[in-house]
């Protein structure tokens, strides 16, 4: 009997180990196609790499000004998730048909990046960006998120001092996130490389990037911007419509705790 036993409950164990894998979803032989804003470049790619070593799933990654990724992705170029640096692009491809509405999946925020020949403090920034002597650096908007967020806080400057969203606007050097911009020389970091080469003074940009600048050129600063001009991103996922179970499964692992520990390990912010 103690024998019979045994056996019956080890046959019980296989089945149930037998049904637990035949639960656990496969991983595709083609890989998950994602764009993503180049700003989450560090962040994807590790999750990339954990989850391919979880799950066995490859995924491809393009990354890529969001404004311009839409584009791409409107003229046929086969993306499957599209995590952008805001929530409009996505919702664009939403409205155009073809793709799921976006959700945001994490949060960042604008800051100031300067040179150490630049003494700017929160309070100060306002007065340094309309100095007539400080060259000020913004992404391109429209094609770019993060130079949208920089006139945002050119419109909240001209509330603060009038004349100020008029002065900068006319001021403000589009100097990346453009179709025609040049890409930042191999193994350097697109806004490091371009304060290093002395192209700004003040280079408006997201704090993570900011802060990934300063790792790589250590005498450049971050300031925060102050509360009357602070500007937030709100991040946007969106997904294909009728897009393989990998890449919806993908897509779900950017909110859980795995993928939402390394972005904000690298200072964004919850979604909230």
């Amino acid at each position: 009997m103690r024998r019979l036993l045994l056996a019956a409950t080890a046959v019980a164990a296989l089945a149930a180990c037998s049904s637990m894998h035949s639960a656990a979803p496969a991983a595709s032989a083609e890989p998950v196609r994602v764009y993503a804003a180049g700003s989450l470049r560090e962040a994807l790619t590790n999750i990339a790499q954990d989850y391919e070593a979880r799950t066995g799933q490859k995924v491809a990654l393009t990354f890529g000004a969001s404004g311009l990724l839409r584009g791409r992705i409107e003229q046929g170029e086969p993306a499957q998730v599209f995590a952008s640096a805001d929530t409009d692009h996505p919702q664009r491809l939403a409205a155009a048909g073809g793709w799921q509405a976006p959700v945001v999946f994490t949060r960042n925020q604008l800051c100031a990046l300067t040179s150490d020949r630049v003494n700017a403090t929160p309070d100060s920034l306002l007065a340094t960006l309309l100095d007539p002597q400080v060259r000020v650096g913004t992404s391109t908007p429209k094609a770019d998120p993060s130079g949208d967020y920089a006139w945002q806080l050119f419109r909240r400057a001209d509330s603060v001092r009038p004349g100020a969203f008029a002065t900068l606007d006319a001021k403000a050097l589009k100097l990346t996130g453009g179709p025609d911009s040049p890409p930042a020389p191999a193994g350097r970091g697109t806004y490091a490389w371009l304060m290093d080469e002395g192209r700004a003074d003040v280079f408006l940009t997201y704090c993570t990037n900011a802060v990934a600048a300063q790792k790589e050129v250590p005498r450049l600063k971050v300031v925060q911007l102050p509360d009357n001009l602070r500007v937030g991103a709100d991040y946007g996922l969106g997904v294909r419509q009728g897009a393989p179970a990998a890449a919806v499964r993908f897509a779900q692992s950017l909110r859980e705790p795995a993928a939402q520990k390394v972005l904000q390990g690298l200072g964004f912010g919850a979604p909230g």
